[in-house]
């Protein structure tokens, strides 16, 4: 499709790819701001430093060039499966424990990027979805105390608050149930618009704060804090760009196929190493790590637009909007129970996506069947009841004391046992057996 003569048009569908990641861009700023309490003027600054990052992390991976960029039309956000490790992380570290966290992750997926192909085999998915499920059963209580209005409110549980989390998560319901197509691939913008609005109509919402905000701003590195370094912290986000990179890999395929330009090994390196840099950038400037949105894949698909330049109008929009503070003040004005009723849906999808992968597991092996057990329940109950090992050595803590990390470890080490040195077990049985028949030949 050509698009030379019709700036116009290259524009809108550029904006069509920013509504389509819009909500869940501007959801993990909120969800984390809000966990670790941050002031209205913060979050909104933090929202601001999001958008302008996922712009330039989408810019990153659309430039093809011999160091990085995978060169298809993806876009990049912060993933939720981020959300729960970095309120873990900022609730015992502070935010500077969150930033050293994604900064290392960073760096690791950047060395890892030229062999990730190759250790891929770890993380199957079996591996990935009892992960993933992990992660979005840990974020499913943080999305019942929205909706009845957050702890420490006055209104907590109010019918008013109810109603109003309820009714968005209806509306969220009834436009997939009804719409297809990007009206359904907007349905939580659509939610947490129509539930501020309601809000607005019975004075829960105070404007006074886009007001004042400025009409620009610059980004600045190390605005929130400057990065330490904690090694729970460091294994926890370590192994959340792993399953971010597990997941890009699929989308990058998937693309690759819409798109009809193969992959080779040399593509998703720089690919890899693209998620990487975006990573570092987003602990700079106190952001997020970043990572391959799949809803942009559909829109790509449901389109049949396929040119990059649109992305990188998407990216360039993006930034642009992250140095507009009114943008970022405007998003924060969504009421708390609102918040709460698109996140049962946002959580609950994450749980659905851990599902969808634990769908192509083997479930007639009894060892499928004994690592999904192992690391969902360590992983929950340790979420549940963290003073668990309370009582062991602070070395043994740092693995033990965060849900998500335990469950992870225990996936993987299991698969190891199970699958891995098996599968390496009966390689070298029938390569003996081939060399023993050799002989008597």
């Amino acid at each position: 499709m050509e698009f030379k003569r019709e700036p116009g048009k290259m524009l809108s569908l550029g904006f069509q790819h920013v509504l389509a990641m819009y909500a869940g861009a501007v959801l993990v700023p909120l969800l984390i701001g809000q966990a670790l309490g941050l002031s209205g003027t913060e979050l909104s600054y933090l929202v601001s430093i999001d958008l302008a990052a996922s712009g330039v992390a989408t810019l990153l991976q659309v430039w093809k060039n011999r160091f990085f960029g995978i060169g298809l039309p993806v876009v990049l956000g912060c993933t939720f499966t981020a959300v729960a490790p970095m309120i873990t992380i900022g609730k015992q570290f502070g935010l500077s424990g969150i930033y050293g966290s994604i900064l290392i992750a960073g760096l690791v997926v950047i060395l890892i990027a030229k062999y990730f192909s190759k250790i891929i085999k770890l993380f199957p998915p079996v591996v990935t979805g009892s992960v993933v499920t992990i992660i979005g059963m840990s974020l499913i209580p943080t999305a019942i105390d929205k909706m009845a209005g957050g702890q420490g409110s006055e209104r907590f549980g109010s019918p008013m608050n109810l109603a109003l989390s309820f009714g968005v998560l209806l509306l969220i319901i009834l436009i997939n149930r009804f719409f297809k197509g990007f009206i359904r691939a907007i349905s939580i913008l659509i939610g947490l618009i129509g539930g501020t609005v309601v809000a607005y109509m019975f004075g829960r919402v105070d404007m006074s704060s886009v007001g004042e905000a400025d009409w620009f701003h610059m980004v600045e590195p190390f605005h929130f804090a400057t990065p330490t370094f904690h090694l729970s912290a460091i294994l926890t986000m370590v192994i959340v760009a792993i399953v971010s990179l597990i997941e890009s890999t699929g989308v990058f395929f998937a693309l690759s196929d819409v798109c009809d330009q193969p992959l080779d090994d040399k593509d998703l390196e720089r690919g890899y190493r693209s998620e990487g840099l975006a990573i570092v950038i987003g602990s700079l400037f106190n952001a997020f790590p970043y990572t391959t949105f799949s809803q942009n894949v559909g829109l790509v698909e449901l389109s049949n637009v396929k040119s990059k330049k649109i992305i990188v109008i998407c990216g360039l929009l993006l930034i642009g909007f992250g140095l507009e503070p009114k943008i970022g003040a405007l998003t924060t004005l969504i009421p708390t129970p609102v918040l709460g009723g698109a996140m049962v849906a946002m959580f609950g999808m994450v749980i659905a996506s851990g599902v969808k992968m634990l769908s192509r597991v083997d479930f007639s092996k009894q060892d499928n069947l004994m690592i999904i057990a192992c690391s969902v329940g360590l992983g929950l109950g340790v979420t549940v009841q963290p003073d668990l090992f309370a009582q062991l050595p602070n070395s043994v803590q740092i693995i033990t004391n965060n849900g998500i990390v335990a469950g992870s470890i225990t996936a993987i080490l299991l698969n190891i046992i199970f699958n891995v040195s098996v599968s390496r077990q009966k390689t070298r049985q029938k390569a003996a057996i081939q060399t023993q028949a050799e002989r008597v030949s």
